[in-house]
């Protein structure tokens, strides 16, 4: 599994940087946003590193997809099922990805309101 020895979110995945995995499976982990955007907002993260989904190889892409399949479940045990939750993938800089390795944003705890 392809990992960058520099990535924050590798680091992370390896135990490097301590953080409370609020999920974790042999494929990704949930952790809390260290600026959240809403009462409960979660990254969800392959530990494969995956810069972007366009160059992604076949073991990336099925990483990224994963993360999209134990979405539910996640947002479900952070309380947000009932409410509702909605789920971001920003790709590349005009996006305003922070972290070059793919995640998914998972946010919810209030109504969240229309999109930019």
């Amino acid at each position: 599994m392809a990992r960058s020895d520099d990535c924050i979110f590798c680091k992370i995945g390896r135990g490097g940087i301590p953080s409370e995995k609020l999920f974790d499976d042999a494929t990704a982990f949930a952790i809390r946003d260290i600026n959240p955007k809403a009462p409960v907002h979660l990254l969800l993260i392959p530990y494969a590193h995956v810069e972007a989904l366009a160059d992604a190889t076949d073991e990336q892409a099925a990483a990224a997809a994963h993360c999209f399949e134990v979405a539910p479940a996640v947002a479900r045990q952070a309380g947000l099922a009932a409410g509702g939750y909605r789920i971001v993938v920003n790709q590349g800089p005009d996006s305003g990805q922070e972290v070059p390795h793919f995640h998914l944003h998972v946010l919810g705890g209030r109504p969240l309101g229309p999109m930019a």
